[in-house]
């Protein structure tokens, strides 16, 4: 069932809905809450889907709709380990979830109960509340959450054993929120001489008074039900969505200015219903623009909403600090110092140092409005310059290479620990008597990067004005120092591990094939562009008894030192059977008792083919690897039926069937890994036809050109998770090309 984000309709006829609605007020009554919520499995496998929310208008909550199981938040992890997620307050969450704070970094307390029936898991019942700091659940409160959690997933089961599916893969519904009861004194609120609107807590207006009725032109029953955004669209714009996300979550009150342009005045509900129906933070920019002061007023049952004419302001609109008075409310403080963390997120996925400084030049530099950035790393008691930006031409080289004894505010920073702020080039020039200076104005901040007790290095932020950090500023970039410094350890720690597994890999995989006068053979192998860059795939041409060649292709599950040590021990065993003289079906037989008896964790796949080269008879075993290819010498192209069995390291009683075949003159065996055909979100068998397609209109000689042609597309794939292997044979009426 799919349902609008910001209302509902008659109440849900299915049972499935009526209990996820019951449910979610029923938690949040249980432990004090405001807001509550489902999340269900979907269709999609490891996904979650936010079924209902009740006390929060959905429009705002919409990135948080879908969730990965295998996520670092609180539902996922519910979720996963069948255990309840308590965060009382703002610190607590974002000790444990970083992530989730960087999203919503207002003062509130959650609390994520898994909702499963014995082994059957179906989803998780969430609560908000208050922020109680230092206060957790109480005995009786983590009871009534857990009933509720056991109820809903009581009736979930019963549904599921009578056939009814327990999914959802549609929006979330909005269950509205329990009117308050109270009179709306009419009256007295007219007096204030402010427009005065009350939304519920699902961002319905349920009252607006005479002067709202003259700002928006509309008549108050045109108005009441009508989601505040669709009524206001200009207040709809995605810069304001943070101060009513604040609201709703914190509980703490805000203002804040827009601009309004004479063509939105008067014009209501029929400007548009859209989130960008108005020009939002940009509207009113030509003359005549009005500015309003915008006062949000959250309550159990709802937020008021004033709207009152302002004098242009010197500060940027929509921002929520008023000229000299510092930031707003506790919801404003929590925005502007975890906002950064949002952007530190970004370090999360940034795999080498370069992409680790990269990051911080494209997401964080920007942020506190840096122009030039540099990082040193420590090597032996000595920084040498990684990364800079912004910064004269060869200006940092003097300070490359320099010893921790050095008196250099980059190299104090990180000897002490602590890091330095010079408000103005003056400053640090009467700080550091003598040092060279990049310009004249500006600002500097000169970070440690220490992660986990230990000295990575440090981080010059420059400034090209002069500027104050505030205590707030200060304690902000001095935690992202610490991030960076993570990143980069774990970075270094990467380029080593890449490095070996490279190296290792490198000479695993075979450097030349043998030439033989009537076959050739032509091997090609890609990397993936995920994680190590290095996995186990390989492929092998050996030259055994009676002049017979085998043409061998595998993959070992995995990627990193691992899969590539794996592999390089199975590409030995399978050139040592296939040296004893051994048939392909023992050979590949005993490569599989010999991954069982290492027990590596893991399994391999792979394909050996004896033939050969005067008769072109092959034979051909299989253990549960992609069907080979075989392009005609006309020009047709088909995919084989091998017999195969079950993939190495699997069963140590497998048997692999041995398939016969014939290689004439001019006809192109292909063999490959799956990572040429699997695409995320396609289907294998369309990437085999892709490639058996590819085959066919590909040119047959030269083959070094067909094995190009045939892994120019993946090749040119910037996100390729898998690494790819394919090996080429032909025979040929002379001496191999």
């Amino acid at each position: 069932m799919t349902a609008r984000a910001d209302s509902v309709g008659p109440a849900p006829a299915a049972a499935r809905d009526l209990a996820l609605v019951r449910a979610a007020m029923g938690a949040v009554e249980a432990v004090g809450g405001y807001a509550g919520g489902v999340y269900l499995r979907s269709g999609t496998d490891g996904l979650l889907r936010m079924a209902v929310v009740t006390g929060l208008p959905g429009r705002l909550f919409r990135p948080w709709w879908r969730m990965q199981v295998n996520r670092p938040y609180p539902v996922a992890e519910a979720y996963r380990t069948g255990q309840s997620v308590h965060l009382p307050d703002a610190e607590s969450a974002m000790r444990r979830f970083p992530q989730l704070m960087a999203g919503l970094p207002f003062p509130f307390g959650s609390f994520y109960e898994p909702v499963g029936a014995g082994p059957e898991r179906f989803g998780v019942l969430l609560v908000l509340r208050p922020a109680t700091p230092g206060a957790v659940l109480g005995a009786g409160e983590r009871e009534r959450l857990r009933e509720a959690a056991a109820a809903l997933a009581g009736e979930l089961d019963a549904l599921r054993a009578a056939g009814e599916a327990v999914l959802w893969d549609g929006d979330p519904l909005c269950a509205p929120w329990p009117a308050a009861g109270a009179e709306e004194a009419r009256e007295a609120v007219d007096r204030l001489g402010a427009a005065v609107l009350s939304v519920d807590r699902q961002g319905a207006v349920a009252f607006a008074n005479t002067a709202a009725e003259e700002l928006i032109g509309r008549p108050a029953p045109l108005l009441c039900g009508r989601v505040l955004w669709e009524v206001l669209p200009w207040l709809g714009h995605s810069a304001y969505e943070d101060h009513f996300r604040g609201v709703f979550i914190s509980g703490e009150p805000v203002r804040f200015t827009v601009r309004r342009a004479p063509a939105d005045a008067g014009s209501g509900a029929d400007a548009g219903s859209g989130a960008d129906a108005g020009s939002g933070a940009d509207a009113g920019s030509g003359a005549g623009a009005e500015w309003l002061t915008v006062g949000l007023y959250p309550g159990p049952s709802g937020v008021t909403v004033t709207l009152e004419a302002a004098e242009s302001p010197a500060y940027a609109p929509g921002s929520a600090v008023r000229p000299g008075a510092g930031l707003g409310s506790p919801a404003d403080r929590a925005s502007a110092l975890y906002r950064p963390v949002a952007l530190a997120i970004a370090l999360t996925e940034a795999v080498t140092a370069r992409q680790v400084s990269a990051v911080v030049t494209e997401e964080l530099l920007p942020a506190f409005g840096g122009r030039q950035l540099a990082i040193y790393m420590l090597d032996e008691r000595h920084l040498y310059l990684a990364w800079e930006t912004g910064f004269p031409t060869g200006f940092l080289g003097r300070f490359d290479g320099v010893s921790l004894d050095e008196r250099l505010p980059g190299v104090e920073t990180l000897v002490s620990g602590r890091p330095l702020f010079f408000e103005s080039m003056e400053h640090l020039a009467a700080a550091y008597p003598g040092i060279p200076l990049d310009a004249e104005v500006g600002a500097r901040a000169f970070l440690p990067l220490i992660a986990s007790g230990r000295p990575v290095g440090s981080c010059i932020l420059g400034f090209d004005r002069r500027r104050g950090f505030s205590p707030e500023e200060r304690t902000v970039l001095t935690a992202l120092a610490g991030l960076i410094a993570q990143a980069l350890e774990r970075a270094r720690r990467y380029d080593s591990e890449a490095a070996l597994a490279r190296g290792l890999q490198s000479a695993l995989l075979p450097h030349r094939l043998p030439v033989r006068g009537k076959v050739a053979t032509v091997g090609r192998y890609l990397p993936g562009t995920d994680g190590m860059d290095v996995g186990g795939d390989w492929y092998d041409v050996i030259e055994t008894d009676a002049g017979r060649l085998a043409l061998v292709i595998g993959d070992v599950q995995g990627h990193g030192v691992a899969a590539a040590a794996t592999m390089g021990q199975l590409r030995s065993a399978v050139r040592a059977f296939a040296l004893s003289g051994n048939a392909p079906d023992q050979v590949v037989r005993g490569t599989n008792q010999l991954l069982i008896d290492l027990d590596p964790g893991q399994f391999a796949s792979c394909c050996y083919v004896l033939l050969d080269p005067g008769s072109g008879r092959a034979l051909a075993a299989r253990a549960g690897h992609p069907q080979p290819l075989l392009r005609r010498a006309d020009g047709r192209a088909e995919v084989l039926d091998l017999a195969g069995g079950v993939v190495l390291g699997v069963d140590p009683g497998a048997r692999y069937p041995v398939t016969e075949l014939a290689l004439a003159p001019g006809e192109v065996l292909a063999l490959y890994t799956d990572g040429l055909v699997e695409k995320p979100g396609a289907d294998i068998d369309d990437g085999v036809e892709r490639l058996r397609a590819a085959l066919a209109a590909a040119r047959p000689s030269p083959l070094t050109e067909t094995a190009d042609r045939l892994v120019a597309e993946a090749a040119r794939t910037p996100d390729r998770p898998d690494d790819i292997a394919l090996l080429l044979a032909s025979r040929t009426a002379g001496p191999a090309a």
